[in-house]
């Protein structure tokens, strides 16, 4: 019987830069690339502006976590909750006399059911298995 080895601690990332993990790392390096840019092609004012907004979106994204998981992902999450809600509120449209009214209307009557065809006996099944094991030599009419 094989032994396999099971890896321990999956969901621990690896560090490249003391506690600094490589998600970390490349979220901060583009965050401090886009920063150096706008400090180059903005005036002092609007980069402080940008500073303030994007410097502290990058150390959110890079370092806060919610419920143990990054908070990249807990952003996709909520994104992902408000386009497509799961809890469904029953919104009150009819009043009761409408309600009643369409209660009391006659339905249409559905379609009936399709005929299905009944199932292969097992002697059935037998016979032609025969035929086509015999390549067709064999006809069930022959017993």
């Amino acid at each position: 019987m094989y032994q396999f080895t099971v890896p321990q601690f999956i969901e621990v990332e690896d560090k490249i830069l003391g506690p600094i993990t490589v998600r970390q790392f490349i979220i901060l390096l583009i965050d401090g690339i886009f920063l150096a840019i706008a400090w180059k092609l903005s005036d002092l004012a609007l980069f402080i502006v940008f500073l303030v907004l994007f410097g502290g979106l990058g150390l959110i994204l890079a370092f806060v976590k919610i419920n143990g998981q990054p908070f990249h992902y807990f952003l996709l999450n909520f994104l992902q909750t408000m386009r497509k809600p799961t809890l469904r509120v029953w919104q009150r449209k009819f009043s009761n006399r409408e309600l009643m009214s369409l209660a009391t209307t006659e339905k249409e009557t559905p379609p009936p059911p399709r005929a299905y065809k009944e199932a292969i006996s097992t002697s059935r099944l037998s016979e032609m298995i025969l035929v086509v094991d015999t390549g067709g030599r064999y006809t069930p009419d022959e017993e």
